[in-house]
């Protein structure tokens, strides 16, 4: 991890179970301890968004419209009308409107040079939107990505959802020789319902012989170095992004079903490390 931070003392086991001093999220019902907290993993940084405006010592807001090298329809702005935080929840909000030389806004955030990690478990608790065209995201770029460019530094898609399979989540590794649509991944259907219908954990542990991919503490997919199909570039720091795309080469274009406005609910993102 580039930089180590010292959390606050409301940050110790005992006050996520509680959801003392620091407040946590706002309620019980919304944040949940998660199996990582009883599996021999310790907190290393978390953003829970209870404040009244973004962490910009953690986050940069990434804007722009230019396809996002999917042909993604949406304009990233940094508008309060497409990210914002409210009621202890960070929201990512997709419109149909101009903007731009686009049709469609929207938010997407990172935190590159800020909060950079190699190896743990990350995990976030969000609610998804759903509908044809919609493409939320969770997912850890190599931090090296502008020098050396994509995929030769890897990508791990913790969580992505294409909205016509609302009730499937992916779970993707790329690198060289494995990107795109051969990229190395699996998925996880829900059994009834959508994952729109409500809130989700969404992690990844990693380290340095296996990648594990879960849903609400069930895992579904792994990848190693030996079962991969080409090299293994997952030996160094990551950051972390959030967005919500709309249109693209995969998910395709919104259409006459497709509601707007669309909101992507993030109740918190945390990073553990092993404990020693």
């Amino acid at each position: 991890m580039k930089k180590q931070i010292s959390l606050p003392a409301c940050l110790t086991y005992l006050s996520l179970l509680l959801l003392t001093a620091c407040g946590g999220s706002n309620s019980m019902v919304q944040t949940q301890v998660t199996p990582s907290l009883q599996q021999g993993w310790e907190l290393v940084w978390a953003d829970e968004f209870a404040a009244d405006k973004l962490d910009t010592q953690s986050w940069q807001i990434e804007t722009g419209g230019q396809g996002w090298g999917n042909h993604e329809l949406e304009n990233y702005t940094a508008r309060k009308e497409n990210l914002r935080l409210e009621n202890g929840m960070l929201v990512i909000e997709a419109r149909k409107e101009k903007y731009g030389d686009n049709d469609y806004t929207s938010a997407r955030i990172k935190t590159a040079g800020l909060r950079e990690f190699t190896y743990g478990r990350f995990e976030a608790r969000i609610k998804i939107p759903a509908g044809q065209g919609i493409w939320p995201a969770f997912w850890l770029l190599g931090t090296d990505i502008s020098a050396v460019g994509w995929p030769e530094r890897g990508e791990i898609d913790i969580m992505e959802n294409i909205g016509k399979e609302a009730a499937t989540t992916y779970g993707t590794l790329h690198g060289p020789g494995y990107y795109g649509a051969t990229g190395f991944g699996g998925s996880k259907k829900l059994a009834q319902g959508k994952l729109a219908d409500d809130f989700h954990i969404y992690a990844v542990e990693w380290d340095a012989a296996q990648i594990r991919w879960y849903l609400d503490g069930n895992l579904y997919h792994q990848a190693s170095p030996a079962s991969i199909p080409g090299k293994w570039v997952f030996d160094h720091e990551f950051f972390i992004i959030l967005n919500l795309a709309i249109g693209g080469d995969w998910p395709g274009a919104p259409d006459a079903s497709t509601s707007f406005p669309q909101q992507m609910l993030v109740d918190y993102v945390r990073v553990y490390k092993r404990k020693t």
